[in-house]
C-alpha cells in the first residue's frame, strides 16, 4: 500500500487512479512516497524522507524548491496543458473586458441612484464608455505553449490577426498553430505591429520584467496588455507609469499585487486562471497518472527536474537518477556485478541529471539497491 499525502485539498477525480487497493490519499499520513500539492509554499516544509515524488496540479512550480528537491532525488511533477482552456477563456475575457470598457462601465452603473431615471442616465452616461471592437484588431501573442495556441484559435475565430513569438517553438508545434498565426523570431515586432499583446510565458531570467519602460516605449500607442502568466514578468513601476500616461490604454492581470490594486485602467482579477472545475479536475487526474506511472513503472512523465523517459516495464526494475558525468555503462556493470541478467538498459539525460532505466527478470537484492544509493542520487527497485 502506498501512502499520498495532499498539502491541498485535491479533486476526487484521482481516487481513479490512485485506487483504494494500493493507496491512501489524506491530509495528514504517515511514511507518503508522494505528495499531491497545488498552491502550499513548499520552501519551509520538513519533507519526509520517505518522499519519492511531489506533484503539483498545476503548471507553475515555484511554490516547490526545485533545487532541493532534486539534490534528495525527489521527482518534481506538474500539469502542462491541463488548465489550458479555462486560462484561455479567461484571456478572451480580459480581452473583450479592456476593449470594451466594461469593467468601469459595471462599476458606473453600480453607483448610479436607484429612481426612475436610471434609463435616462444610462443613455446619457454610456457614450463615456465607447470602446473599440476586438475584430481586425491584431493580438500579439508572446509564448505559442498549450495556452497561447488556444487563445490563438479562439481570438482567430473572434476574427482578429495573430503574430505570435516563442523562441522554443518546436517543428512539430508549428505545424499545429492555425495556419493563420504569423509567426516571428523578433519580440519587437510584437511590440510594434499589435493592439494588444497577452503574454504566456515562465518567470525566467530573461523574461522577468520583460514588460518594462524600453519595451512599452516600442508599442503602439494606447496598447492593451494581458498577463495571466506570471507577475514578474512585469516592471510594475513602469506598467503604472504608462498607463497613467495613456501610453498603454489598459492591462489586465490575473496576477494583482500592492502596487497594481486601485489604478485607473488596470484591470486585476484574484488569479483565477486555473479556477474552474474542469481546470481543476484536468489537473489533479493528470498529476495522479504522473505519480502512478512513477512510482509503479518508474517512469518520468512531465517531470520539471528529473529527465522524462517511458519505457514498458519488464519483470523487475532498477532506476538510478546520477550525475550526468557518471557513464549508464558503468551503472549497468555495476547490476551485473551483482549476478543480475540485465534485459534491457533506457536512459535520458537533462542538464547535468542522467536517469537510467534498468529491466531484469532476476529479483533484485536490497543491497544492491543500498550500494548503488550510496554511490549516486537515488536509486529504486520496482
Amino acid at each position: 500500500m502506498y501512502n499520498i499525502k495532499k498539502l491541498n485539498p485535491i479533486s476526487s477525480l484521482v481516487n481513479e487512479t490512485l485506487t483504494s487497493d494500493k493507496y491512501t490519499i489524506a491530509d495528514e499520513i504517515d511514511n507518503p512516497v508522494a505528495i499531491l500539492v497545488r498552491s502550499f509554499v513548499m520552501h519551509d516544509y520538513a519533507l519526509e524522507d520517505s518522499v519519492l515524488a511531489v506533484a503539483r496540479a498545476g503548471a507553475g512550480v515555484n511554490n516547490i524548491p526545485i533545487p532541493q528537491m532534486t539534490e534528495k532525488g525527489v521527482c518534481v511533477f506538474n500539469t502542462p496543458g491541463a488548465n489550458a482552456n479555462a486560462v484561455k477563456e479567461l484571456v478572451i475575457c480580459g480581452l473583450l473586458l479592456a476593449s470594451r470598457k466594461i469593467y468601469p462601465a459595471i462599476n458606473w452603473v453600480q453607483n448610479l441612484e436607484k429612481n426612475d431615471e436610471v434609463a435616462k442616465s444610462v443613455e446619457k452616461g454610456k457614450k463615456a464608455f465607447i470602446g473599440p471592437e476586438i475584430y481586425g484588431k491584431t493580438l500579439g501573442i508572446v509564448g505559442l505553449g498549450a495556452i497561447g495556441r488556444l487563445v490563438s484559435d479562439a481570438a482567430i475565430a473572434l476574427g482578429m490577426n495573430i503574430i505570435g513569438y516563442d523562441p522554443f517553438l518546436t517543428d512539430s508545434a508549428k505545424k499545429s498553430l492555425n495556419p493563420n498565426v504569423k509567426i516571428t523570431t523578433n519580440l519587437d515586432d510584437i511590440y510594434a505591429s499589435s493592439d494588444y499583446i497577452t503574454l504566456h510565458v515562465p518567470a525566467t531570467g530573461e523574461t522577468k520584467g520583460m514588460i518594462n519602460a524600453e519595451n512599452i516605449a516600442k508599442m503602439k500607442d494606447g496598447a492593451v496588455i494581458i498577463n495571466c502568466a506570471r507577475g514578474e514578468l512585469f516592471n510594475d513601476d513602469d506598467v503604472i507609469e504608462a498607463v497613467k500616461s495613456g501610453k498603454l490604454s489598459r492591462i489586465v492581470t490575473d496576477l494583482p499585487n500592492a502596487k497594481l490594486i486601485g489604478i485607473e485602467n488596470v484591470i486585476t482579477f484574484p488569479h483565477l486562471g486555473a479556477s474552474t472545475p474542469e481546470a481543476e479536475d484536468n489537473c489533479a487526474v493528470m498529476a495522479a497518472n504522473e505519480l502512478k506511472e512513477y512510482i509503479e513503472n518508474g517512469n518520468v512523465i512531465n517531470s520539471v527536474n528529473f529527465p522524462n523517459l517511458k519505457v514498458t516495464k519488464q519483470a523487475n526494475r532498477i532506476t538510478v537518477l546520477a550525475s550526468s558525468e557518471t557513464s549508464v555503462s558503468y551503472i549497468e556493470d555495476l547490476v551485473k556485478s551483482n549476478n543480475i541478467n540485465v534485459s534491457a538498459v533506457n536512459s535520458s539525460s537533462r542538464g547535468n541529471l542522467t536517469y537510467v532505466i534498468i529491466d531484469t527478470k532476476d529479483s533484485i537484492d536490497n543491497s544492491l539497491i543500498d550500494l548503488l544509493n550510496s554511490k549516486f542520487i537515488k536509486a529504486r527497485a520496482l
